[in-house]
């Protein structure tokens, strides 16, 4: 994890970020240092982890591991427009593994095995912060049980039919405190999803990764972010006080 003084940016780097260092919270806070020095754990790497893995590349955290243990399908690529035709059949992890360290070569990325139960705790413990970017409900709740025994803060998001959401939780307030079961809830595979609908709510899981670890803005800590797609209603409904 994270430790020690962060080095200056190179002067390439510079001019990478050049447009985002142009905005004066993230400039003035010393976020890109930060970001730099991060390393993140996404697991799910289809509709919503695509975006978020290709935009926190871009954004030049310092190091990614993608977790994810399906291959692409044919039905995959009208919203998960990180894979192309030639991808069918190939693991998703090591196709958008490879397109990230593409992007941005200054930032370390790798593939890890599918997060269950056994592992979660190991993949957790050695990363700042886990973007939980599955439809998998046996995955979100191993997630939200190694965060919580490890202390560490989690970016999640959903998407289905034509609704999202996005939160970040904690120790304090976590998954199992907000949703204790899933109940009727449906994967997209079950209950259909608009193709751009995963890309608008993997760009806000994004931000909020973004925020959390550069220390700028106010993330959705104790927030919930709601979007309904076919009205374009934005809602952020307040989960506690404080």
């Amino acid at each position: 994890m994270t430790s020690g003084p962060a080095s200056p940016l190179s002067r390439t780097e510079l001019r990478r970020y050049s447009r985002q260092l142009l905005v004066p919270e993230w400039l003035d806070a010393g976020a890109q240092e930060r970001l730099r020095a991060a390393a993140v754990l996404v697991v799910g790497a289809g509709g919503l982890g695509g975006p978020v893995i290709l935009q926190l590349a871009g954004a030049g955290v310092g190091r990614l591991v993608i977790a994810d243990g399906d291959t692409v399908d044919l039905s995959n690529l009208h919203r998960q427009t990180q894979f192309g035709v030639g991808d069918v059949g190939r693991p998703k992890a090591e196709v958008v593994a490879a397109r990230a360290q593409a992007l941005n070569p200054f930032v370390q990325v790798e593939a890890a095995p599918w997060l269950d139960e056994a592992n979660a705790d190991a993949l957790v413990g050695g990363v700042d912060l886990v973007v939980d970017a599955t439809d998998n409900f046996g995955a979100r709740y191993a997630i939200a049980d190694a965060c919580g025994r490890a202390g560490r803060e989690w970016v999640w998001g959903a998407a289905s039919g034509s609704s999202g959401l996005v939160s970040v939780f904690g120790p304090d307030l976590g998954l199992r405190d907000v949703f204790p079961d899933p109940g009727g809830a449906e994967s997209c595979d079950e209950a259909g999803v608009l193709g751009p609908l995963p890309n608008v709510v993997g760009s806000v899981m994004a931000l909020e990764a973004l925020k959390v670890l550069g220390g700028v803005g106010e993330a959705l800590r104790g927030r919930l972010w709601t979007f309904d797609a076919l009205t374009g209603r934005v809602r952020v409904l307040r989960l506690r006080e404080g």
